[in-house]
């Protein structure tokens, strides 16, 4: 039997990217995969609708409940959490990957937009964990995974983008509360960063710093995700993963394989030196 055959991941933005791709290594062992995301129509400069990736997750061996949802509103989040619980009978796991992203300085930053990563990335991580958290604590080995990076207060990560660097520092901060509260029940709380740049939409923020073929793809970040969520949950809790680390220590010693193109430079992500 494949390690998680029969269990189920609320997996954030799974529509696509590292959501994604996390989603479809899941779905191979036979789990059922929840995709709350807010891509119901077609977008016609990014791929895939939440029906497509559950299309995706069903041919990849595993069940699919495509959910529409804002994580911005808490009626939708927690109709979300009900529905997959009448469906697939709980949550094992919850990865908290939807995020928004605006690398702008201080001055070239609208509240809006301020208030729209700082309303998805920590209210919404916080929101997310807090509706999951009575189901986690029935299962057997359950795991809140979010996408963020290690905790630094040194000035130059936020000198260039403060909002950004604020709002997804939230979702660190989420991390290392949690796992802390969430102790003694048994529910491992981790944060999980890329070494490197990832091709993903999110790119285009970037405005070409960063070009594709200088970076990996999403399976080298969900291939330590799903080595993180199959770890004892008792054991494994408050660590902030890098993602080269986890698959290092799963004894992989060539990445090659997740490289868009094999043999060019690679380009460090946020948050790292």
């Amino acid at each position: 039997m494949a390690i998680l055959t029969g269990k189920t991941l609320f997996i954030t933005g799974a529509t696509r990217g590292i959501g994604k791709a996390i989603a479809l290594r899941a779905a191979a062992d036979g789990a059922n995969i929840v995709i709350a995301a807010k891509s119901v129509e077609p977008h016609p400069h990014l791929p895939d609708t939440i029906y497509s990736t559950g299309e995706a997750v069903v041919a990849a061996g595993g069940k699919a409940l495509p959910i529409p949802v804002d994580i911005r509103h808490e009626d939708q989040v927690r109709a979300a959490v009900e529905l997959t619980v009448k469906t697939f009978g709980g949550i094992d796991i919850l990865i908290n990957n939807a995020s928004a992203i605006s690398l702008t300085p201080t001055l070239a930053t609208p509240m809006k937009r301020f208030d729209l990563m700082h309303s998805v990335n920590v209210r919404g991580t916080f929101l997310c964990s807090q509706a999951c958290l009575p189901y986690l604590k029935k299962s057997s080995n359950p795991h809140i995974l979010t996408l963020s990076p290690p905790l630094s207060m040194q000035a130059r990560w936020f000198k260039d983008h403060c909002a950004y660097t604020m709002a997804k520092y939230g979702m660190s901060m989420c991390v290392l509360g949690m796992a802390e509260e969430f102790r003694d029940d048994g529910i491992a709380v981790n944060a999980l960063w890329p070494r490197t740049v990832i091709a993903t939409a999110a790119l285009a923020m970037l405005e070409g710093l960063v070009k594709p073929e200088n970076c990996r793809t999403p399976e080298m970040v969900a291939a330590a995700a799903y080595a993180i969520v199959n770890r004892d949950s008792r054991s494994c809790t408050g660590n902030f993963f890098i993602d080269e680390e986890v698959l290092a220590a799963e004894g992989v010693k060539d990445f090659s394989r997740f490289a868009v193109q094999p043999g060019a430079p690679l380009a460090t992500d946020l948050f790292l030196d």
